[in-house]
This record gives C-alpha cells, structure tokens and sequence, in this order.
C-alpha cells in the first residue's frame, strides 16, 4: 500500500471527514497530530513547496492568535510567517494530507479524493449528513 500521511487535528470536523474518507478508500495512514507533533522548519516547508503555495495560504484565521499577533499585516516576510506557524502551530491550516500523487490542504474533505491512490469503497457520510462519492474517484 503506498504511504499516505495525514497532519490531522482531531477537535477539526474538517480533518475528521478527511481521515474517514481516507480509511473508506481502503487505507490506513500514517496520523500527525501536529499540535502534538509539529512539523520542523524544514517539514514545514517542504509541504509548502509540496502544495506549490506560500506560508500566508496556509495560515488558520478562526480559533488561532492570528488577530492578536497582527498578521493580517502584508508587510510579514514568508520566513516570519513560517516562524509564527512553528511558535503556534494552531497558526497551520488542516488538515494536510500527503500522497504518491501528491500533497494537498483538504478543505473542503473531499479535496483529498483527488490524490487518493485507491478508489472509496463506496458512498461515505461526512459529519454533517453530507454524501460524498461512490466507488470512483473523485475527478475521474
């Protein structure tokens, strides 16, 4: 089975949908709690480069002390940010889940359909009451 890992948050509905739909997909992965479990610098920035982003479209507004340290201001450096994403990680937006056929921020959940290497193994209810996808994957 190929390697899929999943930074997760378990108090997110988000990143629980998210890791439902991989495990409806047959596969079991590797669960970074990174609240627990940061990513280092280095971690932080190969995602980033993974998903072909910069560090602001991976900042979390709600429920972070994003307001309170200011970083609606333009003029932070991409390395600042980084810096206040590893000093708060609440900062990194989930959940991120990481594939053979890539890297991707899932939100919306079924984001993550597009770089799940096996199918779902059939109709999946988000939290919500929401159902995604049958057995095809997403984009298919």
């Amino acid at each position: 089975m190929d390697k899929i890992t999943i930074y997760h948050n378990p108090a997110c509905g988000t990143s629980r949908n998210t890791l439902a739909l991989i495990r409806n997909s047959g596969a079991e992965p590797e669960v970074v709690e990174y609240l627990k479990t940061p990513p280092s610098r280095d971690q932080l920035l190969a995602l980033l480069a993974a998903m072909a982003i910069g560090p602001r479209q991976l900042l979390r507004q709600k429920g972070t002390p994003y307001d309170e340290l200011g970083l609606q201001d333009t003029n932070w450096s991409d390395a600042e940010l980084v810096d206040q994403m590893l000093r708060h990680p609440i900062l990194i937006n989930r959940p991120i889940v990481v594939t053979p056929l890539g890297t991707r921020l899932c939100r919306p959940s079924e984001a993550v359909l597009d770089i799940l290497p096996a199918p779902q193994r059939g109709p999946f209810a988000k939290e919500d009451g929401e159902v995604v996808g049958g057995a095809e994957r997403h984009g298919s």
